[in-house]
């Protein structure tokens, strides 16, 4: 096995980068959806199946079943509390989204270094993991992953916890508000049930909803006067709403808008369903675009991004990063006469080299071993979603080595950022820039 794990590498990038920033880490921070994620794949790594089990085993179950008490008998107060409210939400309906919801709840109570090492000591649920490739049951590995979960603790996480109702199928957040309402006999709302979700279709001409303005459609009730609506029955929430006719109203909305403007992208089917089933519904201030992928998969229990294929171009013999910018203009140089479109792929950085193949059949266009990387980074004009990397083609004598720029194109500045950082940790002896 080898000395240094490749998800504790990244994730310490991640945790470092938080602490730089300074200040309370809230929902909106760019990095912590990435912290999450990898938080998750180490807790996932190794974890086995049962044989004869019917239900996939997730770092939940792990989590569910520490026991309540410790080596002295006394109760593990702040983990107990947390695995029942946990436990108790209503809006989760999955063992993925319980054990999202509960990384974010100990996050934020800063108690995940304790439930890490509880877990560690408690060997009937170490028994889960292979011990041949898992963290949590490798001494060398889990001091490191120790030391990173303490210096979790020393940060400030300010987060929703109650904003949990997609954490089922994502960790992307949607825009949530709360609205208080006055007394009123009818709110005004056209209510569509799709998906588990309670959509509003419409808003009656002079209704209260439309003057007040706190929901527009599209938007997706999430509670109301804190009763869920997460998975509810057809009618569910006029029945409600009747119940407390007359009454002041507090209502938990969900956003169809994301908060830099576009489409909260695990609403996007959903949507397109509401406005083919209604070509009327008009979504402010525009129309909805065309869906958009997501930029992430899981393959193995690791992070595998999907990414463009932009190509692959000679820069002659030498490697190093003064070509890099120089290789990226060849490659879309070599496309922009042919006007060839990218090609989607999956990329995947393992821990001794990375690999990418096409997304649809899975077929592999190259393979390299970090040590054959002469440099990584991003392009510098721009599209600062294009990255690159360049590599020996030839290093063997009595031959002149030779080199090739390969680009692609991330799904975000940020995932671009992320990957070129990820590439860089995997060899010490080339220059990382991004």
């Amino acid at each position: 096995m080898s000395t240094k794990d490749p998800l504790l590498s990244a994730l310490k990038v991640c945790i470092l980068s938080l602490k730089s920033e300074g200040g309370a880490v809230t929902d909106s921070n760019p990095q912590l959806s990435s912290c999450c994620q990898l938080l998750e794949l180490v807790l996932r790594k190794g974890l086995q199946q049962p044989v004869l089990g019917f239900v996939q085993r997730d770092y939940w179950h792990c989590v569910d079943q520490l026991p309540q008490l410790d080596s002295c008998g006394s109760r593990l107060s702040l983990i107990s509390l947390a695995l029942e409210q946990t436990s108790a939400c209503k809006k989760l309906l999955t063992a993925q989204g319980r054990g999202r919801y509960f990384l974010r709840l100990a996050l934020k109570r800063r108690i995940l270094g304790s439930v890490v090492l509880h877990l560690s000591h408690t060997s009937k649920l170490l028994e889960w993991y292979n011990p041949t490739i898992s963290i949590v049951r490798n001494d060398e590995f889990m001091e490191p992953f120790l030391s990173l979960l303490l210096v979790l603790s020393e940060l400030e996480f300010n987060l929703n916890i109650e904003n949990c109702s997609f954490l089922d199928d994502s960790w992307l957040l949607p825009v949530c508000d709360v609205y208080e309402i006055v007394p009123c006999r009818e709110l005004g709302m056209v209510l569509r049930y799709l998906g588990g979700r309670v959509f509003v279709l419409d808003l009656i001409e002079g209704s209260q909803a439309q003057v007040d303005g706190c929901v527009l459609p599209g938007d997706i009730i999430d509670e109301i006067n804190g009763i869920s609506l997460r998975n509810a029955s057809n009618r569910q929430a006029g029945t409600v709403l009747a119940q407390l006719r007359g009454a002041p109203l507090s209502l938990r909305v969900l956003r169809w808008r994301a908060e830099d403007g576009s489409v909260y992208r695990p609403v996007v089917r959903l949507l397109q369903e509401l406005q083919r089933e209604h070509p009327s519904l008009w979504l402010r201030p525009t129309s909805l675009p065309p869906p958009r992928q997501e930029s992430q998969c899981l393959r193995d229990g690791r992070i595998v991004y999907i990414v463009q294929y932009l190509g692959k171009a000679s820069v002659g013999m030498y490697g190093g990063k003064e070509v890099l910018q120089h290789g990226i203009a060849l490659v879309l140089e070599q496309n922009r006469p042919k006007k060839l479109l990218p090609q989607a792929a999956l990329f995947d950085l393992k821990e001794t080299h990375v690999t990418c193949m096409e997304k649809t059949t899975k077929q592999e266009i190259f393979q390299y071993h970090y040590p054959e990387i002469s440099c990584v980074g991003r392009y510098s004009q721009s599209d600062h979603t294009i990255f690159a990397f360049c590599v020996a083609d030839c290093l063997e004598p009595p031959q002149s080595p030779s080199f090739s720029c390969l680009a692609m194109r991330a799904g975000s500045a940020e995932e671009c950022e992320a990957i070129v950082t990820r590439i860089a940790i995997g060899f010490k002896h080339t220059e990382g820039f991004v």
